[in-house]
């Protein structure tokens, strides 16, 4: 005989399924209606210095590819060789930090001396400028996709300094398959800095029964570590795995890090964050309702209550999250206004004509 409990799980699973399915085809035909728009083209060869950022670099790599006459990508210690063979246009670094050997800046001085045309994009604001204001003096132009920090490099003495988000890599982050594993009706992914950690220790009880994903390092933070163990998934998740948790959520919450200088920062300035992380558009190209805390640009790039949803305290959350957990039909519809709004407007190719505009103005 066959019990009632797997009857129940087996139209349990087929529901879920059904529902997956549901959504992606919804998302599929929003985004075939998307019009292909040509992408501006540029007659110049670029150097691309990675940071190391998988999603970011692949992101920036292949939406130059598909607007410049030629994308060269070079390792920090060949910048110096490889630009002297090929002699491109612009040699543009991602962030320049963590990874990059001590001699990089001279490296640096060394091509602008040669003439060179020279442009740093740092995506670590505000929370390493300690480093970044001696870092940013090496080149032509500053980017930072954090508001506050252009004042900074521009106190330093660069002549050059432009405010620039980053975008989404669509054929990364996009609606996809995620399958039973990846389910969940809550999803976080990201590091547990102590607003995070404090934030789902203060939901510990309203998340009893559903089906939760706090995922990322140094959960271990947990005060309630004990009772939210069963939703901890500890480590480093690749870029191709978050994306099918996102598309396996019915919800993603985004939560700023701190800014204050400490154990996870170096920002002794305490300059303030204005501006939404990267994975803002991240998790709305996988077509999936974000529920993030409010930064100052956000507005810039979506409405809330139309293709993002936001929170500014505990109970607003709890709030959010079970109306919208019950009500598929406006969870799906912002999902999908979140999706065509960040493939429309949002990723690398349409962000990355903006910067060698930039570039290139003042040449």
């Amino acid at each position: 005989m066959v019990s009632l409990s797997f009857l129940t799980g087996q139209k349990e699973g087929y529901q879920a399924g059904y529902s997956e399915g549901y959504r992606l085809g919804g998302c599929r035909a929003l985004m075939e209606r998307i019009p292909v728009e040509p992408s501006p083209y540029f007659n110049l060869k670029i150097l691309y210095v990675p940071q190391g950022f998988e999603s970011i670099d692949e992101g920036v790599v292949k939406g130059l590819g598909r607007i410049v006459r030629e994308c060269i990508v070079v390792t920090p210690e060949q910048v110096v060789e490889v630009a002297l063979q090929q002699k491109p246009d612009i040699i543009l670094v991602m962030n320049g930090l963590h990874v990059f050997p001590e001699g990089f800046r001279h490296s640096m001085n060394q091509l602008r001396n040669l003439g060179f045309r020279t442009a740093i994009w740092f995506v670590d604001d505000p929370y390493f400028t300690e480093e970044t204001p001696g870092l940013a003096q090496h080149f032509d132009v500053v980017f930072t996709h954090e508001l506050s920090c252009v004042s900074l490099y521009q106190s330093v003495g660069v002549k050059e300094v432009h405010y620039l988000p980053l975008g989404v890599h669509p054929e990364l982050f996009t609606p996809t398959m995620a399958g039973p594993a990846y389910r969940s009706d809550i999803c976080f992914i990201g590091n547990a800095f102590r607003n995070r950690a404090a934030l789902f220790d203060e939901l510990a009880p309203f998340l009893k029964g559903k089906q939760v994903r706090i995922m990322g390092g140094y959960w271990e933070r947990l005060a309630r570590y004990k009772e939210l163990s069963p939703f901890v998934y500890s480590g480093f998740i690749p870029p191709a795995e978050t994306v099918k948790f996102y598309n396996g959520a019915k919800i993603v919450i985004n939560l700023h890090r701190p800014t204050q200088s400490g154990d996870d920062n170096r920002n002794s300035l305490n300059y303030p964050g204005r501006s939404i992380n990267p994975r803002t558009f991240e998790i709305n190209a996988c077509g999936t309702l974000q529920i993030t805390d409010i930064r100052e640009d956000l507005s810039q790039y979506y409405t809330p209550g139309i293709d993002i949803e936001t929170f500014g305290s505990v109970p607003e959350l709890k709030h959010k999250i079970s109306y919208y957990l019950s009500q598929e039909d406006q969870r799906r519809s912002i999902a999908q206004r979140a999706l065509q709004t960040t493939m429309t407007r949002h990723t690398y190719v349409h962000r990355l004509p903006e910067l060698l505009t930039l570039i290139e103005a003042n040449r």
